[in-house]
């Protein structure tokens, strides 16, 4: 076939391939060929666009779906870019998305790689679908007030947890480091050393967790009261080339069951993971129909969440897996379906205004609740400041939180594995009016120990404000419950007296920030706090204003609210900003 070689069937390998290196560019997991850190450069722009080209191409003269897909897992396998099974189900996985989208579009390559891989990729022409405006109601923006907790008043405690990444075939002794996207699983087999063999507990490696550590966790968990569980998403495992939607099903409602089981009474209000999918990442808009459409899981959501929630929040879970509900009078939580901004979401080359029309119905829910004086907590999964959200989405994210600063007293996200925040800022007063909590993992997924997260809230009487008063973090040190195989889970930090907060208000947080650039010794706790008491390394320069910058970006790649000491670095920011945040 003509202009059909090999070098270009390795490039459009490498676009069916993206996602499984994109999931985590800092570490093992991936494409052999992408694990030097060069797939945030000019040239895997380039065979983007020339393995899209070829793709399209190949579509238009009616070349079948399957022809292409076999040809490509060949050259999978051919070049070892991958183990073949890996290569197998890598194909099988995403060939149905991948090539389903590309034949539908109009895009040039060059925007559909822009789209897919987002700024590393400049772009041709403009595209007004990357430039889009949700519409704000014609109503009067209130002054911004500042929160005022009541002394003393009672206090709600809401637990946590994001990104479980349970993986029921962990098997202790196995191999981590099986040169697969995920290891220490029998299929695995044995290593060399005993030294490389998967801990009993769970392991640092390219490992997620057992279901003894779950158990372990809920178990330790029990003895605790909350008066709420937020659950961010990301239940299942990182074997996204082994992925069905029967086993993706199968594994939400044992989950399900299990928080059930231990958390009887306890209400929970979740939001959908970017792995709850299969494939990975995949969310197409309700605009497509048939076998390709989300009804499966957005079903099976609504059904596994009606445990927790009213009949009423069942239609739109159905429509976009988004919903509202209000807890008590005067306090409401909404939970968004974060998919709809993540570029790895290859439907939304096809229209990636406001998928869902997920924002157009939010504003108009923040709307109501302003209307009847109540106070909103957000849940989501990817924080909207992450390199993996759609800029354009969270420019407009941001809009939305600026306008109802003074009725969202909270936001919390999960995703990103590490335990940090993100500031958000009025454009006209340049000040923080809110914030977004982005819980740790309990993953191990990688080099990190589990952990989760405790807020206090004020809450339950007459003036309640709903306000995060304190959080504190606990995680389990894998290491020693290894050696002495035993789970002791322990308090990390308490934020407010650690960090020597008088109070975890915007204002304070903005002040926190300012703090680290001169105070080595509060930012190396921030470090360590970040990565859950194990670092794998240290934090020069660059590493720390990338970092104090990202905590006060709630939009990817704009620098324009962080403070005068990390502008001067801003080109080595948006440079190694990537190597900090990792899409899980």
């Amino acid at each position: 076939m003509t202009g059909f070689n090999k070098c270009q069937l390795i490039l459009a390998c490498l676009i069916l391939g993206a996602v499984c290196s994109l999931a985590k560019p800092t570490s093992n997991y991936g494409l052999k060929s992408l694990r030097t850190g060069k797939l945030y450069s000019s040239m895997t722009c380039k065979a983007c666009e020339v393995g899209v080209g070829l793709v399209k191409d190949l579509l238009k003269i009616h070349v079948s779906e399957d022809f292409i897909a076999k040809r490509l897992l060949g050259v999978c396998k051919l070049f070892k870019i991958e183990k073949d099974d890996v290569c197998d189900g890598v194909v099988k996985e995403f060939k149905v998305e991948l090539l389903s989208v590309l034949k539908e579009t109009d895009k040039s390559s060059e925007d559909t790689c822009v789209q897919m891989f987002g700024s590393i990729c400049a772009g041709s022409a403009y595209d007004p679908e990357l430039v889009w405006s949700v519409k704000m109601p014609n109503t009067n923006k209130p002054a911004y007030q500042t929160p005022k907790p009541q002394e003393g008043a009672p206090t709600l405690r809401i637990l946590q947890l994001s990104d479980i990444h349970l993986d029921e075939n962990y098997a202790v002794g196995s191999n981590t480091d099986c040169g697969e996207p995920l290891c220490c699983r029998g299929s695995n087999g044995l290593p060399s050393t005993a030294a490389d063999g998967a801990g009993y507990w769970g392991d640092y490696r390219n490992c997620d967790i057992p279901p003894r550590m779950f158990d372990s966790l809920l178990s330790h968990l029990k003895s605790e009261k909350f008066d709420m569980i937020y659950w961010t998403g990301d239940l299942p495992p990182h074997d996204i080339w082994k992925q069905s939607r029967l086993g993706q099903i199968t594994l939400m409602q044992k989950l399900t069951d299990k928080l059930l089981l231990y958390f009887p009474n306890t209400p929970i209000y979740s939001s959908v993971g970017n792995h709850e999918s299969a494939p990975v990442d995949s969310f197409p808009p309700p605009f497509i129909t048939g076998n390709s459409s989300e009804s499966w899981l957005y079903n099976t959501l609504a059904k596994t969440w009606s445990h927790w929630l009213p009949q009423s929040a069942a239609p739109t879970i159905k429509y976009g897996a988004f919903y509202t509900v209000l807890v008590k009078k005067g306090f409401r939580i909404v939970s968004i379906n974060t998919n709809y901004c993540d570029h790895m979401n290859w439907w939304l080359i096809m229209n990636v205004t406001d998928p869902a029309q997920e924002l157009q119905w939010l504003i108009g829910t923040l709307q109501q609740a302003e209307n009847n004086e109540e106070k909103v907590h957000i849940l989501g999964h990817i924080p909207p400041g992450d390199s993996t959200c759609y800029r354009v989405w969270s420019q407009n994210y941001h809009r939305i939180i600026v306008r109802y600063a003074n009725t969202i007293t909270g936001q919390f996200f999960g995703h990103t594995h590490y335990d940090h925040f993100e500031l958000f800022y009025d454009p006209q007063s340049k000040k923080p009016v809110s914030v977004g909590y982005i819980s740790p993992s309990v993953t191990t997924y990688s080099q990190l120990n589990p952990g989760y997260r405790v807020y206090t809230v004020d809450g339950v009487h007459p003036n309640s404000t709903w306000t995060v008063l304190d959080h504190e973090t606990s995680f389990l040190n894998l290491t020693l419950a290894n050696t002495h195989n035993k789970t002791v889970w322990q308090k990390e930090y308490s934020v407010k007296s650690t960090y020597n907060m008088s109070n975890l208000l915007p204002s304070s947080w903005h002040e926190y920030v300012e703090r680290l650039h001169t105070d080595d010794t509060a930012f190396n706790q921030f470090y360590n706090h970040y990565y859950k008491m194990n670092p794998v390394s240290t934090c020069d320069t660059v590493c720390k204003d990338t970092m104090l910058c990202s905590l006060q970006t709630a939009t990817y790649g704009d620098s324009t609210y962080c403070s005068n000491q990390t502008k001067s670095s801003s080109d080595a920011i948006r440079r190694h900003q990537s190597s900090l945040r990792k899409v899980c």
